[in-house]
């Protein structure tokens, strides 16, 4: 097993900190190789059975983000009626996707019925080619963050809305909606806690069985 030299965990570990959601997105076009250098992370990250469950739609087309975004404006307006007082007032001024100004859009799918993996993993835990995407998910968001790029993960959504809405396939399960771009501005500081909507857990709970 390789190991690696302290200045690169050390490079490593901090890339971790600098991975944001991101939701405030220049306009500035990204290079197709820059975003084919970064999805070819899929290729790398692991899953059940080798079965490589994820699907990948590029959302380019004016009236598939148009429904995109009317998606996520319903769903918006439906989750802020759920709170109320000071809550709805902090959650009414979240910026909780960049949908209007992410040149890259991309909707990424479970193929629950893949045959691929010969269900290897997967008959005890079907749910194990879901985590596999969003493994391969987070590999992506490191490798774009890596090249200075972006990402915003959108789940105010109907997911059955949008898959009828970009004509996938009846086994895919919309893993998420995500935003690619360049950011606005850098942040260490997770903007849900810069904007006090939530707090970091003081330590992490580990329980011994």
């Amino acid at each position: 097993m390789r190991e690696f030299e302290p200045d690169f965990r050390d490079e490593l570990y901090e890339l971790m900190r600098w991975r944001r959601d991101v939701r405030r997105f220049r306009t500035t076009p990204v290079d197709e190789a820059l975003l084919m250098r970064c999805l070819d992370a899929f290729s790398h990250a692991p899953s059940v059975g080798l079965s490589e469950p994820w699907r990948i739609v590029r959302v380019d087309s004016a009236k598939a983000r148009a429904a995109a975004r009317a998606n996520f404006e319903i769903a918006n307006a439906e989750a802020l009626a759920r709170y109320d007082g000071d809550q709805a007032d902090t959650y009414a001024k979240l910026k909780l996707a960049g949908m209007d100004r992410a040149p890259v859009q991309l909707a990424i799918f479970c193929d629950d019925a893949t045959t691929k993996g010969h269900g290897l993993g997967a008959g005890t835990m079907p749910e194990m080619r879901r985590y596999s995407v969003v493994s391969a998910v987070t590999l992506f968001w490191l490798a774009a963050r890596a090249e200075g790029l972006g990402l915003g993960w959108v789940s105010v959504l109907d997911p059955a809305q949008l898959c009828h809405d970009l004509d996938v396939p009846q086994d895919w399960a919309l893993i998420g909606y995500f935003c690619i771009g360049y950011p606005e501005g850098d942040h260490k500081t997770p903007e849900l806690l810069r904007e006090g909507w939530e707090a970091r857990a003081a330590a992490l709970d580990i329980r011994q069985a």
